[in-house]
């Protein structure tokens, strides 16, 4: 993706990567109760494991306007069973919508959230027991 040409003035340019809405719709989208997190690509997992940094703008998708001051995101998210799917999707929508708006001053078009998957109660104690085994065996 390309970096967005936000404005011009006579002092210089301003760019807005697209990364870094990415991460702010990653974060805004992982505050709203419910979402047990985001969803990206296998390449997308294999860099965060083999760099040991978490990827904040991961399974998050954005796509400029013509008029490079609108876009579009698209999310991946897994929400905690019991949750109510469209509630807490259009919670998602309004938040991740506000966050970039106000953060960046873009207007944001459409925010498109996909569900891929339903994370169980018994599900987060064994990811947190295996990331502490795996502590325990680096020391």
């Amino acid at each position: 993706m390309q970096d967005m040409q936000f404005s011009t003035t006579e002092l210089g340019k301003i760019q807005i990567a697209d990364e870094v809405i990415q991460i702010i719709a990653g974060l805004a989208a992982s505050e709203v109760p419910g979402v047990a997190g985001m969803s990206g690509s296998f390449a997308g997992g294999l860099t965060e494991s083999l760099l040991r940094r978490k990827n904040l703008g991961k399974g998050v998708n954005v796509e400029f306007g013509e008029d490079e001051k609108t876009c579009k995101v698209g999310l991946s998210v897994a929400l905690e069973f019991g949750t109510n799917i469209p509630g807490t999707c259009l919670t998602v929508q309004e938040n991740v919508k506000q966050a970039i708006e106000s953060m960046t001053g873009l207007s944001v078009t459409v925010v498109d959230i996909h569900v891929v998957a339903v994370v169980f109660p018994t599900d987060k104690p064994k990811e947190i027991a295996e990331v502490s085994a795996e502590r325990k065996i680096r020391g």
